[in-house]
């Protein structure tokens, strides 16, 4: 399987991994193509993501996807969020394989999730 060097560097040098404690905006999901698991936590203030951290329990592809939606997320609005694609996360990481989609499914998955958390707490 070949990998755009993005995707390589997000795999050896993830930014962002861990908890976030002060997080007010979390998910855990997990893919039915291969069972990986992403866990998101973003802490939103005044409506911007200030801070974000993730946990991957999966392959190569699913680090980088995970890594590189803590950058496309942090300083965006809720509004932003809400427009996150797959399709978008893809194309950031130079394509991803057809068979490793499902790890940029699980990333879109993973901040709808996180937003619907953050709403619910925040009402």
């Amino acid at each position: 399987m070949k990998y755009a060097a993005i995707v390589i560097d997000h795999v050896k040098n993830p930014r962002n991994a861990g908890e976030l404690p002060s997080a007010n905006a979390r998910s855990r999901v997990r893919s039915s193509a291969d069972g990986d698991v992403l866990q998101l936590h973003m802490r939103i203030e005044n409506g911007i993501v200030q801070e974000v951290r993730f946990k991957v329990y999966g392959c190569g592809a699913a680090i980088a996807t995970g890594s590189i939606l803590t950058e496309i997320v942090l300083g965006k609005t809720v509004e932003q969020l809400k427009s996150v694609t797959n399709e978008q996360i893809s194309q950031i990481l130079g394509g991803l394989p057809p068979q490793k989609i499902h790890c940029s499914v699980l990333a879109e998955q993973a901040v709808q999730s996180a937003l619907e958390d953050y709403c619910k707490n925040a009402s």
